[in-house]
């Protein structure tokens, strides 16, 4: 077992959000609601609830709004306390203080790997989470705890997967595993229908190492002219580097990227409430669907 601690997460939040236009000409996409909260507080709360002490954001200069949502906001608290509402003030009082808050302006060329290196000077020689602000997993033990015990188990960076329906595999990068293991062989970009190695679908939740950075530095730019961490996770794997997996098995993984799947995030999260769950269950059953 390994002794090195996972204390850090960093989390991709430069996406532009343009399939969610107009709702998000002057709100980042990881601040729609779901219910009453952002989504990217959900996913704060994941990390934070796993043990996660520094939480790294990476936005892009039109993402003041994210930044502020973690920060104390006097006004409202005043008014709050004044209003006598003091179980909501203190819950808004303990958003600012979940975890240490860092924020690094991204820079580079498009690409899920550019926030990595965006961060890599404050991460320096330590293992760290990487999730992307949009991907969310329900689920009653944190996800991320799941990512951080294999880790630990394995001393091995890992990667987050679900299994998904054999018609919809075209859609993602789809794992290999090695025979009889829970190890990483190879991964398969939007294989055919028909030829995917698996059904396991990589998503937005993965310890990586030093060593993989190190990779991503040196990588190029791959499809569409962007630098992807898939391409790093790849070169690691086929130079023998050990690389684990980790299936959602006790929850589901939810997307929040296109306006489709986050209404179905949405609706799972307002289901799984226990304060209106039962009651917005019954008014669904009441519509002509």
């Amino acid at each position: 077992m390994t002794k090195v601690k996972v204390n850090t997460a960093v989390i991709a939040v430069a996406g532009s959000g343009t399939r969610f236009l107009p709702a998000t000409k002057v709100q980042p996409k990881e601040m729609l609601p779901i219910v009453d909260k952002p989504i990217i507080q959900y996913v704060v709360e994941e990390m934070v609830n796993s043990g996660i002490k520094n939480i790294i954001l990476v936005p892009k200069w039109d993402k003041k709004t994210l930044e502020d949502h973690f920060d104390r906001s006097f006004e409202l608290e005043h008014s709050l306390a004044a209003a006598g509402k003091h179980q909501i003030l203190k819950s808004i009082q303990a958003i600012s203080q979940m975890a240490n808050f860092i924020y690094v302006r991204q820079k580079g060329p498009y690409g899920n790997g550019t926030p990595v290196l965006s961060a890599s000077h404050i991460l320096r020689d330590e293992p760290f989470v990487f999730a992307w602000g949009d991907d969310l997993v329900l689920s009653k033990t944190p996800f991320t705890k799941k990512l951080i015990e294999n880790y630990e188990k394995n001393g091995a960076p890992v990667i987050g997967v679900q299994k998904v329906p054999k018609n919809e595999v075209d859609r993602y990068g789809i794992v290999k595993l090695k025979k009889g293991t829970r190890q990483m062989e190879s991964v398969v970009e939007k294989p055919a229908i028909g030829k995917a190695p698996s059904q396991l679908a990589q998503f937005g939740r993965m310890i990586l190492t030093p060593e993989i950075v190190q990779i991503l530095k040196d990588t190029k730019l791959g499809k569409g002219n962007e630098l992807w961490v898939t391409d790093a996770i790849s070169a690691y794997v086929s130079g023998g580097g050990k690389f684990m997996v980790e299936e959602v098995e006790e929850g589901q993984w939810l997307t929040t990227g296109d306006p489709l799947n986050y209404l179905k995030a949405v609706l799972q999260y307002a289901l799984a409430r226990e304060d209106i769950g039962s009651e917005f269950r019954a008014h669904l059953r009441t519509l002509r669907l």
